[in-house]
């Protein structure tokens, strides 16, 4: 493409800060330090988890780029960066997080496939940029569709991004065209991370963000958006990122058998502590955060110092001086809440955090409140994946009385 281009080696990689927890080197995946995460509501870029799957790509000249905007549309065209810079602009707070967020505690149960996680593949930002129904609209796809007037049914999004996982071919995945055109859905083609220029590492010099849903379908560096009538068949899409149970293995796995993850499910982690602690006995903060997709805010978040026997409710914030309430207009539906409790840690114990959504519906005129669901499970064996994602399992971590490292 003219004025973005993919690097055949990793001899142009941009500088990363040093605090970053690193596993891999090439392709750079790395995660901030637990305490990083809790320092601030909107995550510095410095410390936001960094996700490749080959060498960042390198921008030549920008007033070359454009993204190609094809499929099931009557007139595809080339779209550039002045072109979009011209639509209403939107600022965005949202969380990503891989969907292999907390993997590495997965596979102490038994072994899995992928980037081994703490608990920091995830963060929250302020994204920039327009509206992808604003764009789509400028094609001839009406706001809210269903279906584009050439039988579209997807949006499927490609970068310049190359990786091994596509045989050398691009980064690929896409959402429903239903999705993509809602505008209460914030679907953006984001240009600035925190009121500034997309780095490197985070898509300059456009990324899609998709709220509430694995980080997997954000795609970075775009290339092309494709009207299509199915879902992309590209690998990340059709053979990754895919819940099954237990019992499924690399011997018995049908990837047809599961539609691809999009909403990730309620989350939290305790990040002010490490899994193994040692402190004087007494009072301590429990600092973490809690999330959930698909725009579903937190209503309660509960934290035990007596391995889950009993709770305390911990407190929430998002924006500095506004109360949270996890459904009211005030708050950052796609953003997660930083939790605090304070607890008198005697001896050694085990603390555990837990986080819960409720669903409103009305029926009959009457507003019900539904919780089934909606719940971290206990354990970790029961949602164990071969590929060791979606780890939401009640977070834990080990606290032993007496010696501080604090």
């Amino acid at each position: 493409m003219p004025g973005l281009r993919a690097p055949s080696d990793y001899s142009q990689e941009p500088p990363r800060h040093p605090a970053l927890l690193v596993n891999s080197t090439e392709p750079f995946n790395a995660e901030p330090p637990r305490s990083a995460l809790v320092s601030s509501y909107v995550t510095p870029v410095e410390f936001f988890y960094k996700r490749n799957h080959g060498p960042v790509p390198v921008v030549d000249d920008i007033d070359k780029y454009s993204v190609s905007i094809r499929g099931l549309i009557e007139h595809p065209k080339e779209l550039y960066m002045k072109d979009i810079l011209k639509l209403p602009k939107y600022a965005i707070a949202a969380t990503l997080q891989c969907a292999g967020n907390r993997r590495t505690a997965m596979s102490k149960t038994r072994k899995v496939r992928g980037v081994g996680w703490d608990i920091g593949a995830i963060g929250n930002a302020v994204w920039g940029g327009a509206k992808l129904a604003d764009v789509l609209e400028l094609f001839g796809i009406p706001k809210s569709s269903n279906k584009s007037p050439c039988g579209g049914r997807h949006v499927e999004f490609v970068s310049i991004d190359r990786c091994k996982e596509e045989n050398g071919g691009p980064y690929k995945s896409s959402i429903p065209l239903s999705q993509a055109t809602n505008p209460e859905a914030d679907v953006l083609l984001a240009y600035e991370m925190n009121g500034e220029t997309l780095n490197r590492d985070h898509g300059y010099p456009l990324r899609v963000i998709v709220p509430g849903v694995i980080g997997a379908r954000s795609v970075k560096w775009l290339d092309s958006i494709n009207i299509i009538a199915e879902e992309c068949q590209g690998f990340f899409t059709q053979k990754d990122y895919k819940m099954f149970p237990p019992s499924v293995n690399w011997d018995n796995i049908d990837w047809s058998t599961r539609r691809p993850q999009m909403d990730f499910p309620v989350q939290s982690a305790i990040c002010s502590l490490d899994d193994v602690n040692n402190v004087n006995p007494g009072k301590i903060n429990i600092k973490g955060y809690a999330v959930s997709g698909g725009g579903r805010g937190i209503e309660r978040v509960d934290v035990s110092i007596d391995g889950g026997k009993t709770w305390v409710e911990a407190s929430k914030s998002q924006k500095a001086g506004i109360p949270y309430i996890s459904d009211d207009e005030s708050s950052d539906k796609w953003a997660w809440v930083l939790f605090e409790a304070e607890a008198d840690v005697p001896e050694t114990t085990e603390i555990v955090a837990k986080a819960l959504f409720f669903i409103n519906f009305e029926i009959c005129g009457i507003t019900y409140r539904w919780i089934a669901g909606n719940v971290q499970p206990e354990n970790v064996e029961v949602i164990w994946n071969l590929r060791g994602i979606l780890n939401t399992s009640w977070h834990r971590v080990n606290v032993q009385a007496g010696h501080s490292n604090l």
